[in-house]
């Protein structure tokens, strides 16, 4: 079986409201070959006034992508109460428990992580990362978050590019969606 290994994604709020989200474009095959620079794993939903971006399969990224903004509008644009019943389909429905990814969901209020495993996580700071080189955006964006008075925007740029100088599976192709 063919592996493809997940992207970067990184997500920061700012108190004064001002958030972002963004992701780095590769797509890898295997161990050794990118088949694609420039996806966008990033997007705008539900009038956008929701952030999402996805980790792990493309193609089931975008089913719960679709899943969740049908979530969205059943619950008015609640973000937690979709996230919640998105985290439970996933979980309990035999198609959906197959769905391989990680999202990060935001609004103007929240910042979420969602995993197949049905669980809601809600970050103990307002930065988060996720997929092959989340761990290193993670690590420059709490020290971008915690030492400078860096915008949102900016400290999820810096912490993709630094997380593209040391993970192989995240490149430099930076998208970011903010609200």
């Amino acid at each position: 079986m063919v592996e493809f290994h997940a992207t970067t994604i990184c997500a920061a709020k700012r108190p004064n409201g001002d958030i972002c989200i963004g992701g780095d474009g590769q797509v890898t095959m295997g161990e050794s070959t990118i088949m694609k620079n420039g996806a966008k794993k990033v997007k705008k939903i539900y009038h956008d006034r929701v952030l999402t971006g996805f980790a792990g399969s493309v193609a089931d990224a975008f089913a719960l992508t679709d899943k969740f903004e049908n979530k969205l509008k059943e619950h008015d644009g609640n973000l937690k109460r979709a996230a919640v019943d998105l985290a439970q389909l996933w979980r309990k429905d035999q198609a959906s428990r197959s769905l391989e990814a990680l999202m990060i969901v935001a609004d103007k209020d929240d910042l979420l992580v969602i995993s197949g495993n049905g669980e809601v996580i809600v970050p103990d700071k307002d930065v988060v990362a996720i997929g092959s080189g989340g761990n290193y955006a993670y690590s420059a964006a709490q020290a971008l978050f915690d030492n400078t008075d860096l915008d949102a925007e900016s400290i999820v740029r810096k912490s993709l590019q630094i997380a593209s100088s040391i993970c192989v599976y995240t490149n430099d192709h930076i998208s970011v969606e903010k609200l």
